[in-house]
């Protein structure tokens, strides 16, 4: 099958490749897709060059498949499995560059009533519940609360956006650009914010008439200057750092403590290994969302085939798109049926 196969981390998305390699042969108790389509992810940059915890720790090392999210048809089930030989599904787990994966059952996903296999993609199996859990079961927002999403435009932020809104809270949205503005104001913020601007925490502070956010959503790397955005007794959740160049943020912990701020990390991966409960209950309360249709995809752009994926690193690695890039990579029988 093909496949961007990683034997060695690289330097340049120019240096992935897409390669034959033997299709995989499930083990007993996993479930074979066919992939259609993959998303792209942060963490597809951090894992090819080997700059991700999971590299650093063993999780993930070379020879492995890139890509972490997916949708497709299964190929092939285990005996008494949720799922059979044509199910449309979306999933994640290592090796979403491929047209195969074989991966457990709980890795896999029923799409939501209505949804495409692109459509799928274009949430990701690997983003939105991150911002769930991070949104909901961590910084516990609810009705009424004003909520700060940086990055509101990328991949996490559009899904932490929507999760807000849905629950009833009030949004507050930071992007890079004029066009990412665009973005975001369509989604229905309270206002947007351009955090490469010089004293945007003021404008924050203005759009909440001086009284701060409840909570922070950062995937950026921007704590120091969020904890002025904050009530006295917010949270900030700490889920990354794309915008620090490898570079971590410093603080000085007595801003912490004057505004009695509560600082809490979210790593969904980390948590689902340890805690396997919780992540299904945050794919639970995900999925409730999904179905009432107040969690929609947001795609910039559809790629075709894997030989796309350098160039839409690329241009994901620049900040040139927002929401979503899908990768085409084949065609699901039923779309090639109705195309006859």
């Amino acid at each position: 099958m093909k496949a961007i196969h990683i034997t060695e981390f690289v330097q340049a998305n120019s240096e992935l490749r897409v390669t034959e390699i033997p299709a995989p042969v499930p083990d007993p108790d996993k479930v074979l897709v066919n992939i259609t389509h993959s998303a792209l992810n942060h963490v597809d940059l951090l894992y090819a060059r080997g700059k991700h915890q999971n590299n650093h720790i063993g999780l993930v090392k070379p020879p492995f498949v890139l890509g972490i999210e997916f949708a497709g048809t299964v190929a092939s089930a285990p005996r008494g499995c949720l799922f059979k030989t044509g199910d449309h599904v979306w999933g994640t787990g290592v090796g979403g560059f491929a047209e195969q994966i074989a991966v457990p059952a709980s890795a896999l996903f029923r799409l939501p009533t209505g949804w495409t296999l692109h459509d799928a993609a274009g949430l990701g199996a690997g983003t939105a519940p991150v911002s769930y859990g991070a949104m909901i079961r961590t910084a516990g927002v609810k009705a009424g609360q004003t909520v700060l999403v940086h990055a509101a435009a990328g991949g996490l932020g559009v899904v932490a956006v929507q999760i807000a809104h849905a629950v009833g809270a009030r949004v507050i949205g930071t992007v890079g650009s004029e066009e990412k503005a665009e973005v975001v104001q369509k989604l229905g913020v309270l206002g947007v914010v351009r955090y490469d601007r010089d004293g945007w925490e003021k404008d924050v502070l203005k759009l909440t008439n001086g009284v701060g956010v409840d909570s922070v959503y950062d995937t950026v790397g921007l704590v120091e200057k969020s904890i002025r955005c904050l009530k006295f007794g917010g949270n900030i959740v700490i889920a990354g750092f794309a915008g620090l160049g490898g570079k971590m943020e410093t603080l000085a912990m007595n801003r912490v403590l004057l505004k009695s701020a509560k600082l809490l990390g979210y790593r969904f991966g980390e948590t689902g290994r340890r805690d396997p409960a919780e992540n299904e209950e945050v794919w639970r309360g995900l999925n409730e969302m999904l179905e009432s249709g107040k969690i929609k995809p947001v795609v910039c752009a559809t790629y075709p085939g894997l030989e796309s994926v350098p160039k839409a690193l690329d241009d994901l690695a620049s900040r040139r798109v927002w929401g979503k890039v899908v990768i085409e990579i084949q065609r699901s029988r039923v779309e090639l049926q109705a195309m006859l």
